[in-house]
């Protein structure tokens, strides 16, 4: 459970880290995308990019005992 845990939150911080860009228009792809540009989309990108790394604090703290 705790490597699901890694796993969705190291995506989380990935795709929030990509919605950024494209909002941001440093990663303008694909071109015809409707995230780039748009100034909303850096902040959605930065919500998830931090709830991605509160699982992974989350998951560091209910590691298995033995």
């Amino acid at each position: 459970m705790v490597k699901l845990a890694y796993v969705l939150g190291g995506l989380l911080v990935l795709v929030g880290l990509v919605w950024m860009g494209q909002g941001s228009g440093y990663f303008p792809y694909p071109v015809e995308s409707f995230m780039i540009d748009q100034s909303a989309w850096i902040y959605r990108g930065a919500l998830v990019a931090i709830i991605g790394v509160v699982v992974i604090v989350l998951a560091r703290r209910k590691r298995p005992l033995s």
